[in-house]
């Protein structure tokens, strides 16, 4: 089968958005508002940020602003691969805090601990499964590389299990796999909108007042409070979060720090029961191969294959783009790579495909800090790797607008910055030509050139 023809009645929108229990959307903030808390971004992070608030006093008077729709943009879009690694994986983490990384191992277990326990709780139905994930080897030189990880991580609370080419495909049959890494409680699969949803209406019901439709403009100070514009009012608060993601921040000096990057998916068709027998998979984890470039995959709750991946696009001059949420030739790619990966899928068809923009920045992982005296907070960088790690900058943001230290605010993680990217064209220039060095170490064996050896020594190395 042609895999052109596998994508001919894709439908041009996020699988999990397009779900006839979405909610409808909230009304517009019109006239002024007062309240104690201020939160601008209905993703996850403002999402468990109001939801946290309220949790942690439920006196507060607490308003949520989301520009278009809860859960539209990152947040339902992404895999749903919910991790507990707050520093983009084990390797990431040990390169740049090696003294703290046990502890950010435990912040991160209970961190998704807590959102199994809250998904629990407030009865949100987003196909919760603590499956666990599987990296993949899929070219013989990633085999020794997979090794050295388990090596590494042995006894640094991570618990990542080396299977061999005939353990792995007996997890999962695929004929290009040659080893695989298990980690076997340290990821759930999520519907990512619903648990937007979800977190949604748990924090209506908590009494967190909830306006859609509501672009932040501005934040400036109002006498003793602060002010955010927004087309049709404003807000006057004492204290304010952003949990923004991937657009502009607020606080001017805070964009060096991201760029965005569209990442692309395709979802299948639900399987019959004869091919998903031929994959075997019977554990239902997810699953992402070890390239520079790489795919992620999972089973939905219905059966159907998520195949994301791959393609990482800087739009020009750094600018968001609708434009970019559809691209063809990168979802022939994928179609490409998907029946390579499962050749027993021929004649499998694409039911939806779809790209969304992640905020990256040069650590890979999350940061923080304050603007306004103090008065405002912010967490951003979460680089695809948010479902789970919004929940702890939550907690994060929270902490510092109430000016007291706390045993996370005392990490070296939340009180560094990433270096920030260079302004454009440069930004661009460079992000270019790491992709194609990344594509080419890939090519060659994972040999990196000295273009990627140049970032490796300033602490700018890709590791994923």
């Amino acid at each position: 089968m042609d895999p052109a023809r596998s994508l001919a009645e894709a439908e041009p929108v996020p699988y999990w958005l397009d779900d006839p229990g979405r909610p409808a959307a909230g009304p517009a903030l019109t006239g002024e508002e007062h309240c104690g808390l201020l939160v601008v971004g209905g993703g996850y992070s403002g999402l468990w940020t109001a939801l946290l608030a309220k949790e942690r006093d439920p006196g507060l008077d607490v308003v949520l602003i989301e520009a278009a729709r809860i859960g539209w943009a990152a947040s339902g879009r992404n895999g749903g691969f919910c991790a507990a690694s707050l520093t983009h994986g084990p390797m990431n983490g040990l390169a740049r805090w090696p003294e703290e990384f046990a502890r950010l191992q435990e912040f991160g277990a209970r961190n998704l601990d807590a959102i199994e326990e809250a998904v629990g709780r407030y009865g949100i139905a987003c196909d919760f499964e603590r499956t666990g994930e599987i990296d993949v080897a899929t070219a013989p030189y990633q085999v020794e590389e997979l090794r050295e990880v388990a090596r590494v991580t042995a006894g640094q609370g991570v618990g990542l299990e080396f299977l061999d080419r005939d353990r792995v495909r007996a997890e999962v049959d695929s004929p290009t796999f040659h080893a695989g890494l298990l980690d076997r409680r340290g990821v759930a699969m999520v519907h990512p909108a619903k648990l937007a949803w979800g977190l949604r209406r748990a924090a209506a019901r908590a009494g967190v007042r909830i306006y859609e439709r509501t672009p932040a403009t501005a934040l400036a100070r109002d006498g003793a409070a602060l002010a955010v514009r927004t087309p049709y009012g404003r807000v006057r608060t004492h204290r304010v979060a952003l949990g923004t993601g991937v657009f502009p921040s607020l606080i001017r000096r805070v964009r060096p720090y991201t760029v965005p990057v569209y990442d692309y998916a395709l979802v299948t068709e639900p399987l019959d029961a004869g091919r998903l027998a031929s994959l075997g998979w019977r554990g239902r984890q997810g699953l992402g191969d070890s390239g520079n470039q790489f795919h992620y995959f999972r089973l939905t709750a219905d059966n159907r294959v998520l195949w994301g991946g791959y393609d990482a696009i800087h739009p020009r001059g750094g600018r968001l783009d609708s434009g970019y949420e559809q691209r063809p030739t990168t979802f022939l790619t994928l179609a490409r790579h998907f029946f390579a990966c499962f050749p027993q899928l021929e004649g499998v068809r694409f039911s939806h495909a779809w790209g969304g923009a992640i905020d990256t920045c040069t650590r890979f992982s999350a940061f923080f800090g304050t603007a306004h005296g103090g008065r405002v907070a912010y967490a951003a960088g979460y680089t695809g790797l948010g479902v789970g790690a919004t929940r702890f900058g939550a907690e994060v943001m929270l902490d510092l607008l109430a000016g007291e230290p706390t045993e996370r605010t005392r990490l070296a993680m939340v009180r560094r910055k990433p270096v920030p990217f260079p302004p454009e064209p440069l930004a661009s220039a460079g992000i270019e030509l790491t992709r194609w060095s990344l594509a080419r170490a890939d090519a060659h064996q994972g040999r990196r050139n000295l273009w990627l050896r140049a970032l490796d020594r300033a602490g700018l190395g890709f590791d994923s």
